[in-house]
């Protein structure tokens, strides 16, 4: 019976979270791979790898930096502990402009991968691509408005049908396509393509590696973080990596650049692995490319459709973790219990996505310049990031760190990651290059900072708070903070009980208490109190284990307690009683207020009679009704 939320689940093993590592970062090749061979032709394998590694050495640092701080909001929180509030809120805000730009992305190339399977070829040619891009978009931000995305929880099987899907490119690729003549024909470093082009290509080449934050912001729902995250990061990307390097190789040979362009960054710039499939075609079995075509185009389809749905989830994390920390409108961290996010940052999500779309048409080359916007954001926190853990090092040398980053260098008595300066070396590098290189990036990021920072003065204005100070959430700061030692619960039917369990489990987890889960058995008055009742007992059984099993995955001991009573309440207040609970958690339906009475009759008579504390949550009319 009793449900475990998303919020407090701590579900993900190693495998599992390594299987989502890979879902959520090698589905950028989808979009990336043509964008970047455009540029740098046939040294785009290279360019690949080369990033790749330095995207591995950035994901240590937010190994250590996550399982450091163990709060949701990926590199913006760790910014904001090691710096101060403003940080924290330039890192967020830039990484916010990256969830946007993949949701574009990953919209606008939706219709190309499944007009081309399904053989609609006006979806995938302009403008079809953008009505369909952007209908995609918002019919996403509707269903999020009214319940959690059904997508999202597929988030182990999409990651395996990528995975699939680019070994079968792989497999099929080496086996008719690759040719080491065609990937060197016409090449000519520093002419074809030129140095210009190469350090065009860098930035763009991180593209190819987005999902670094929404997997750093499942630290919460790791069973072991310290252990699990970093294994499962370095597993899931490295493979990503080594994927992805072997499709560019396999790719190049199939659309070689002997004359200073390919193909694969022209013709198939918007389904560059739908433009393998058609390369394979004149190699095998004229049925099995018809087959290949439609599956490689439907997964690819889903792939991005997931990658739109995560990235929206990705916004509206962040947000919270912002509003939470008086950085953005209260509203933004208030939840909806039907979408999990506030309803204004699903919007706004999908607004701003939709607006960046049609507006990028606008210019000569729409996916190279949201590229470059998406190479300023992200450059922004990967640096932001590294330099966050170099501070921590210093400022709290005490800290608990699960992951620490190897090849430490002692300094000023502090032990400072190599790793981690190379790598804020790189990425500083490689954004200079981005500034130098990139109109999106030279004017677009700036311009969407300097809109963030205004919507920060604002924001503290009227919270009347300093543009540094640090502010604690709403839930630390201005509730009590009282001491429980044992929590009771009554079980009952329905999601508000199910609620219940989890907000006992919650509390019990934050003050290190235990929880006393009670299923009361309501014996009828015509019925003596020992009389066979089969089916109410297994219910209880079953109800009490299940919140022993959420329990166990919070590191909570919840002990079950089934009575026989005639009373509900009366049963409640006995084992409060009994059990030197201190804190009764109860839950009240909306029902009661459409009878004019605000509390059950149950919640009523334990608030008159209880020997302790008493928590009881009021939902909101039509947000959960009894079953």
């Amino acid at each position: 019976m009793a449900r475990k939320l998303p919020r407090l689940q701590r579900v993900l093993d190693a495998p599992a979270l390594a299987s989502v590592a890979y879902g959520e970062v090698a589905s950028s090749l989808y979009f990336a791979l043509g964008i970047v061979a455009l540029h740098a032709l046939g040294f785009t394998p290279v360019v690949l790898a080369v990033v790749g590694v330095l995207f591995l050495i950035v994901t240590m640092s937010y190994a250590e930096g996550t399982t450091s701080i163990g709060e949701s909001g990926g590199a913006a929180t760790f910014v904001r502990v090691a710096f101060n509030d403003l940080a924290g809120f330039v890192t967020g805000w830039a990484l916010f402009l990256d969830y946007l730009i993949v949701i574009a992305l990953s919209a606008l190339f939706f219709p190309h991968y499944l007009g081309l399977a399904l053989g609609v070829h006006s979806i995938a040619r302009h403008p079809g691509d953008l009505i369909v891009g952007s209908v995609v978009i918002a019919a996403i931000a509707t269903v999020r408005l009214f319940r959690p995305t059904r997508l999202y929880s597929l988030s182990l099987v999409v990651p395996l049908l990528d995975l699939v899907t680019q070994l079968l490119l792989v497999v099929l690729g080496f086996a008719f396509l690759f040719s080491p003549s065609a990937l060197t024909r016409g090449l000519d470093l520093g002419t074809q393509p030129s140095w210009h082009e190469i350090a065009f290509a860098l930035p763009l080449a991180l593209l190819a590696y987005t999902g670094l934050e929404t997997v750093a912001n499942l630290a919460e729902q790791v069973r072991r973080p310290g252990r699990d995250l970093p294994r499962s990061l370095f597993l899931g990307i490295g493979a990503v990596v080594l994927v992805t390097v072997l499709i560019a190789l396999v790719a190049l040979s199939a659309f070689p650049a002997p004359n200073g362009t390919t193909e694969l960054g022209t013709t198939w710039l918007k389904a560059p692995l739908m433009g393998v499939v058609f390369a394979l075609g004149p190699d095998i079995a004229y049925w099995v490319e018809r087959v290949l075509r439609v599956y490689v185009g439907l997964t690819g389809a889903l792939i991005l459709l997931t990658a739109a749905v995560t990235s929206n989830s990705g916004f509206g994390r962040l947000a919270f973790s912002l509003a939470e920390h008086g950085q953005l409108p209260r509203r933004f961290g208030r939840l909806s219990r039907r979408s999990l996010h506030s309803p204004e940052t699903v919007v706004a999500a999908a607004t701003i996505s939709i607006v960046l779309l049609v507006a990028s048409d606008v210019t000569s080359n729409p996916v190279g310049f949201l590229a470059s916007l998406f190479s300023f954001g992200v450059l922004v926190a990967f640096t932001a990031a590294q330099l966050a853990v170099v501070k921590l090092r210093f400022s709290k040398p005490a800290l608990e760190r699960p992951f620490r980053v190897p090849l430490s260098i002692r300094i000023r008595g502090a032990d400072v990651p190599l790793p981690t300066v190379i790598g804020a070396l790189a990425t500083t590098l490689i954004f200079v290059a981005a500034m130098a290189t990139h109109i999106g990036a030279r004017y677009g990021g700036p311009i969407w900072l300097a809109c963030g920072l205004v919507v920060y003065l604002l924001v503290r204005r009227e919270r009347g708070t300093g543009l540094l100070a640090h502010v604690e959430p709403v839930e630390e700061a201005e509730l009590p903070q009282a001491e429980f030692s044992k929590i009771l619960v009554p079980m009952k039917l329905g999601e508000i009980g199910e609620e219940m369990v989890a907000t006992a489990v919650k509390l019990a987890q934050d003050r290190g208490a235990g929880v006393v889960a009670l299923h009361v058995i309501r014996v009828p008055l015509d019925h003596p109190l020992d009389a066979e009742l089969y089916d109410e007992e297994e219910r209880a059984a079953a109800s009490l284990a299940e919140a022993a099993a959420l329990g166990a995955d919070q590191g909570v001991v919840v002990e079950g307690r089934s009575i026989r009573a005639r009373s509900i309440g009366d049963a409640i207040v006995r084992a409060a009683e009994e059990t030197g609970a201190d804190l009764i958690v109860l839950g009240s339906a909306p029902k009661w207020r459409r009878q004019s009475r605000f509390f059950s009759p149950t919640v009523d008579y334990v608030l008159r009679r209880a020997p302790a504390e008493v928590l009881v949550v009021a939902f909101p009319q039509g947000v959960l009704e009894e079953v």
